[in-house]
């Protein structure tokens, strides 16, 4: 068997493809994996709750079955963000509130992860009820970013990201309302993937077509990526919206080397300013797409409305989700939560009625725009990682934002307009902080959008930049 060290480096498509051959087992991961975390993550505190024992008791009923009969991850460990149930193990949400909660089920995303053969081994710290792209909270404390310290992981699925980062998983499970798969994949050199609606099954919570949030899959390279979003990927009866399993795999069309004729790339989306050096970073990258052959266009769909229809409707589903807490729990719950809830509360029928029309003019219009361009790309994050003392980002290039996020428009625009989308890293800045490219597709189109990932991933040739040691800050 390979060594630890190696093993920690290795891709997540070969530690399966060393699962299958049996050249190691599930066993033996589990052992490399509580190594690493021995070793790194106190540092910066990505799996705060651990869950090994039930790990290896799965493991060693997955290893009663034959060798390549054991699903698509064949005993691979997957963490899973601190939001999202998992039977028998401490689920707080980031929140005091839930500080000793422990789920009697999991989510059914879990459920068929498991069922696919992924064993769960820890849960990713978040923010509080995910609310705020920087992952801290009042019961394990903030998660910090292993390229400095003093940084932050950005947020929700900051610990997912952090854990990628220092090889603490090889794969991991986030989710995603205003970027958080995306975000803090940019901020620690990951790759983060926002899905399409319904293209990973969930349990539904507190209202059956939620769907600004969706759950996705992260890793450190886009094959990865696409392994995890196969074994994610599939309907089921308990969540109407879910979609089928696609005839091909996804991580085919990674593979496929399908190349997009012509891209757009926008430093702004039109709606957001953006940290210059961040804005040049990007733009460098996506005009190295000309290098296959690739036609690449500076142009943005019409996404005027963004910011007011986002605020409205995540106002909205913070009440439907949080209002009874309000009532109850106020005193336990974070500033910027209260904020969120009470303006959920205060929504007139017209305000929700005009949020939900220009909702559907902006994805109209993108729609039209993907009739010109394969892909999109922009900026994953407005700014470089932030000091983790901040809870988020106040102001950018001149520009003081009127609320906790604001700062995440260039991301939450994606959301509303229904498209897959995910953060490929794309250089550093002079500092030496991950900078992460947003390439997104029209929506149901993860298979162009993963092929056109791989493609420019290769040109860039920033694969295996990660796992990192932590780096003090500098």
């Amino acid at each position: 068997m390979a060594s630890d060290q190696e093993l920690v480096r290795t891709t997540a498509c070969a530690i399966v493809d060393k699962l299958n051959s049996g050249e190691v087992t599930p066993l033996d991961l589990l052992e490399v994996l509580e190594k690493r975390i021995a070793e790194v993550d106190g540092e910066v505190n990505a799996l705060p709750t651990l869950c090994f024992d039930r790990a290896r008791a799965h493991a060693r009923t997955l290893m009663k079955k034959p060798l390549g009969e054991r699903g698509l991850l064949a005993g691979m460990p997957v963490p899973i963000k601190d939001l999202t149930d998992v039977e028998g193990v401490l689920t707080t949400q980031g929140s005091t509130i839930y500080k000793d909660r422990v789920p009697a089920h999991s989510d059914l995303l879990v459920e068929r992860l498991e069922n696919n053969g992924g064993l769960i081994y820890a849960k990713s710290n978040t923010p509080e009820f995910g609310a705020g792209a920087n992952t801290f909270n009042g019961v394990f404390g903030a998660t910090r970013n292993p390229w400095d310290l003093s940084r932050s992981a950005a947020g929700s699925s900051g610990g997912a990201a952090a854990a990628l980062a220092t090889g603490t998983a090889w794969l991991a499970h986030g989710s995603d309302m205003g970027g958080s798969l995306r975000n803090p994949a940019s901020f620690c050199g990951i790759v983060g993937m926002r899905p399409s609606i319904g293209r990973v099954a969930h349990t539904p919570v507190a209202k059956i077509d939620r769907n600004l949030g969706v759950q996705g899959p992260m890793g450190r390279n886009v094959e990865d990526v696409a392994l995890l979003l196969d074994a994610m990927s599939g309907e089921h009866p308990a969540d109407p919206l879910s979609l089928p399993a696609l005839p091909a795999s996804f991580l085919s069309a990674a593979r496929s080397g399908r190349k997009p004729k012509r891209v757009a790339y926008s430093p702004d989306l039109g709606i957001t300013p953006v940290d210059p050096e961040v804005a040049a970073i990007t733009r460098k990258a996506a005009a190295r797409f000309a290098e296959a052959g690739v036609i690449v266009e500076e142009a943005h769909p019409d996404l005027r409305e963004a910011h007011e229809c986002f605020h409205v409707l995540r106002a909205f589903d913070f009440a439907i989700s949080k209002a009874a807490l309000l009532r109850t729990k106020r005193e336990q719950l974070k500033p910027e939560v209260i904020w969120n809830i009470e303006e959920g509360v205060k929504l007139t029928v017209e305000r929700l009625e005009r949020a939900e029309a220009q909702r559907v003019a902006m994805t109209a219009r993108t729609l039209e725009f993907f009739k010109t361009y394969d892909l999109l790309l922009a900026p994953a994050t407005i700014v470089a990682p932030f000091p983790v003392e901040n809870r988020y980002v106040a102001e950018c290039a001149g520009k003081k934002f009127d609320n906790y996020i604001e700062w995440l428009a260039i991301v939450y625009a994606i959301t509303l307009v229904c498209c897959p989308a995910l953060s490929l890293p794309c250089g550093f800045t002079a500092s030496g902080l991950p900078v992460g490219v947003q390439m997104v597709a029209a929506p149901r189109g993860e298979a162009q959008l993963l092929a056109g990932a791989k493609v420019l991933e290769d040109i860039l040739g920033v694969r295996g930049t990660t796992p990192i040691d932590p780096r003090a800050a500098r």
